[in-house]
């Protein structure tokens, strides 16, 4: 069992972009520190709160910034970018960094409908051609295609792991089908999970990359000396959720004493809804959360991830999320699996 990092570089109110991209650099160090396996971020766009909208940009300077974790995206989401485009930006990374970098996938633009345009996307082409594209952009990473003079340079030959990420059956099929790792998108849509998991598990067909099924699964973590300081943390995930269903998306939201006070009764019920799959409260807490987790679902690696408006309080957490696990499970070493290749 590993565990590994989902970050969307947040910007807290009252800070900065910039300030929230030295957050991730410094995250991701300890993160590697503490064990952690991978460090995916994601890409958003035209969201205040989130400064991860260049996700490649964004690896390579986390990539600096670590030299064993791996570090990927959790992810791209292919609707809005060229397969070619991504098979060369991210065989630039693999060329850069060596084999330690991840490509998930995502067919949800991840953004909404001023943004698509603005990236010159048809919405009549809004996923119809997600399984073509997926196979494509793996194409791009292997040998030069006999008959082909269409080449990825960088990207060619360098073989760069390829996940499906997903909040669906969609997703889960896929995976499948191709023989990919499939992550599920847990920490904010959690009604399909079981059944994703199962589907995944059932369908799934050998493939050159992958010997079996590898599924991971998505969980907030809300890790804090006490359960009441934990609970205080995730206030502000709730918020910034509750925001981004109204429409109102805005930077990270400062966490409040009575979430009750600030979401009215039926709003706080959809969000509590959404974030099922969390862990909440003390070492204690967290612990007896994360087994009971890992117990029901049985992944074969865990992602975390957290929305924490104060940088020290979101470094804790890990940390904590990190001594738990770490003790939970006996470990290799990071470097010691450089690829999901079997």
């Amino acid at each position: 069992m590993r565990y590994s990092v989902l970050d969307l570089a947040p910007v807290p109110e009252g800070s900065t972009t910039a300030q929230a991209l030295a957050n991730s650099a410094d995250l991701a160090q300890h993160a590697e520190r503490w064990g952690y396996h991978r460090y995916w971020l994601a890409e958003h766009h035209n969201m205040p709160g989130i400064a991860s909208a260049a996700t490649a940009v964004m690896i390579g300077h986390i990539a600096q910034a670590t030299s064993t974790m791996r570090i990927g995206a959790g992810g791209i989401m292919l609707p809005n970018h060229a397969p070619y485009m991504v098979a060369e930006a991210f065989g630039t990374l693999a060329e850069i960094h060596g084999p330690r970098i991840d490509l998930g996938l995502g067919r949800a633009p991840g953004t909404d409908m001023a943004a698509m345009r603005a990236m010159r996307r048809g919405l009549q082409d809004s996923g119809d051609r997600f399984p073509q594209d997926v196979q494509e952009l793996i194409s791009y990473f292997g040998p030069q295609r006999e008959g082909s003079n269409l080449r990825a340079i960088p990207g060619e030959n360098t073989q760069v792991p390829v996940w499906m990420l997903g909040s669906s059956l969609y997703g889960a099929q896929l995976a499948a089908t191709l023989g990919l790792p499939y992550a599920f998108a847990s920490h904010f849509a959690p009604q399909a999970l079981e059944q994703a998991f199962d589907v995944y598990r059932r369908q799934f067909r050998p493939s050159p990359t992958l010997a079996k099924p590898h599924a991971m699964l998505a969980i907030n973590v809300f890790a804090a000396d006490t359960d009441a300081e934990g609970i205080r943390l995730r206030t502000t995930m709730q918020q910034a959720f509750a925001r981004l269903r109204l429409g109102m998306p805005g930077k990270l939201p400062a966490p409040v004493d009575d979430i009750a006070d600030v979401l009215a009764p039926e709003i706080l019920a959809g969000v509590n809804q959404a974030l099922t799959i969390s862990a909440v409260g003390s070492k204690e807490t967290v612990r007896e959360d994360l087994s009971r987790l890992i117990e029901t679902y049985q992944p074969d690696e865990v992602i975390l991830t957290g929305q924490i408006h104060d940088h020290n309080a979101r470094l804790r957490s890990f940390e904590i999320a990190a001594e738990i696990l770490g003790n939970m499970y006996e470990l290799p070493s990071p470097a010691s699996d450089l690829s999901m290749r079997r």
